[in-house]
């Protein structure tokens, strides 16, 4: 920048081929220059000025979206390893034989959109094969027939009855007010 008297200019605004500006209603071409090159100059720092604070709330914004981005990949890792963590539990709780009265029974799970009939021990899925394949609700002694039990004899139903029961409790099956079970619809 030059100093011309109460004037800055910048150095390009000096007149390389030598030329004078010619003057206009009374004002001398270097007064009109100077006045051009202020009022560039003042152009040319607002600008700049508000180009700075747009760098900086851009700044910011980005700041903040890579701090939330970071917050959601520990989220994603720590709901993989609760996911992780409950399917090992369910796992293990599936298998897990409970103790009643000292003998070892196998614990029978609520049924649920992610528990399969499968993770049932095979006597109940035998059971539930021949609920399902009665046209309609079904006693306890046609379980039993269907199983091969010996239906004669009273005490040889009551184990069946039981699982029966327990099946109904957990929802793997319907128990009607009559006593008799059918699958759910």
């Amino acid at each position: 920048m030059l100093v011309v008297g109460d004037c800055l200019r910048s150095r390009s605004s000096v007149s390389t081929v030598g030329s004078p500006v010619p003057a206009r209603a009374g004002r001398t071409a270097s007064t009109i220059r100077c006045l051009l090159d202020s009022e560039l100059l003042e152009g040319i720092t607002a600008r700049r000025t508000e180009l700075e604070e747009l760098e900086e709330q851009l700044a910011e914004q980005l700041a903040e979206i890579r701090a939330e981005g970071d917050e959601l990949a520990v989220a994603e890792k720590v709901l993989e390893r609760m996911s992780e963590q409950l399917a090992g539990e369910r796992a293990s709780a599936v298998s897990a034989p409970g103790q009643v009265g000292g003998q070892a029974v196998m614990l029978i799970q609520h049924r649920g959109a992610r528990v399969e009939e499968t993770t049932l021990p095979p006597g109940y899925q035998r059971i539930l094969a021949a609920v399902r394949q009665a046209a309609g609700p079904v006693m306890v002694r046609q379980v039993g027939e269907v199983l091969g039990l010996d239906v004669s004899v009273r005490a040889k139903l009551q184990p069946l009855r039981g699982k029966l029961v327990r099946l109904a409790d957990r929802g793997w099956l319907r128990k009607l007010p009559d006593g008799r079970f059918t699958t759910h619809p």
